[in-house]
């Protein structure tokens, strides 16, 4: 099995390094290498990896938060174009239990408190199918701090982290956490840190949790292809 990770893609180095890190994390999980590839902003892409893989059966791993347009046509559209005949892609990275309890974790280590009000800040989507994902994630963690959590957005227009932020302390919270629900630095991750929130958890990348989640997307198709 040759394992594929397939992540966005951005211009700022050290995000590039925080998924350089978690294929190198992963690999150390499944003892062997892992590959990285990109559907946007920088390569190398899928089709280019999966072009020079060595023989045998591929399995992708799409490192998003939810399934929406990179997941449904950018990732297909790579693998025929690589011309590779076995690829597996496994389900993207949420909405799942375990990116839940990476969030809460992060909201832990970054000082929030149960009173706080809490906003899911996710890079934003006009798929509908991405955008269901983000809502149960959000009902997930809801669930999970015992307290309603606001869905936002990191790019600008409807539903706005920052509108959130504004209209939440309107209602009277004193305090406002904003949970990154995005995998490694980028703009959309500075966007969050200008917000107006008391507290603004760091992406999920470099989380334990998120290694250990990609490795058992691998093990699982692996436990597929050979039955």
């Amino acid at each position: 099995m040759n394992p594929v990770l397939v992540a966005h893609g951005t211009r700022k180095g050290s995000g590039v390094a925080m998924i350089g890190d978690l294929a190198e994390r992963v690999s150390g999980l499944l003892n062997r290498r892992v590959h990285t590839a990109f559907v946007d902003v920088l390569g190398p892409t899928p089709a280019e990896v999966l072009s020079g893989l060595p023989y045998g059966p591929a399995v992708v791993v799409p490192a998003f938060l939810s399934s929406g347009y990179h997941v449904h046509k950018d990732i297909p559209e790579g693998i025929a174009a690589s011309g590779h005949l076995d690829v597996t892609v496994t389900p993207a990275l949420g909405p799942s239990t375990a990116m839940v309890r990476v969030l809460a974790d992060r909201l832990i280590e970054s000082g929030w408190r149960p009173s706080d009000s809490v906003v899911l800040a996710a890079a934003g989507t006009t798929d509908p199918r991405a955008a269901s994902d983000l809502r149960r994630t959000c009902a997930m963690l809801s669930a999970t701090l015992g307290s309603r959590v606001e869905l936002a957005f990191a790019i600008s227009g409807t539903h706005w982290v920052g509108d959130v932020v504004a209209r939440l302390r309107k209602r009277g919270a004193e305090r406002v956490a904003v949970a990154s629900y995005l995998l490694a630095d980028g703009l959309f991750q500075d966007r969050l840190y200008t917000c107006g929130a008391d507290v603004v958890t760091d992406p999920l990348g470099r989380h334990p949790g998120v290694a250990r989640l990609v490795a058992h997307r691998f093990r699982t198709a692996r436990l597929s292809i050979a039955a």
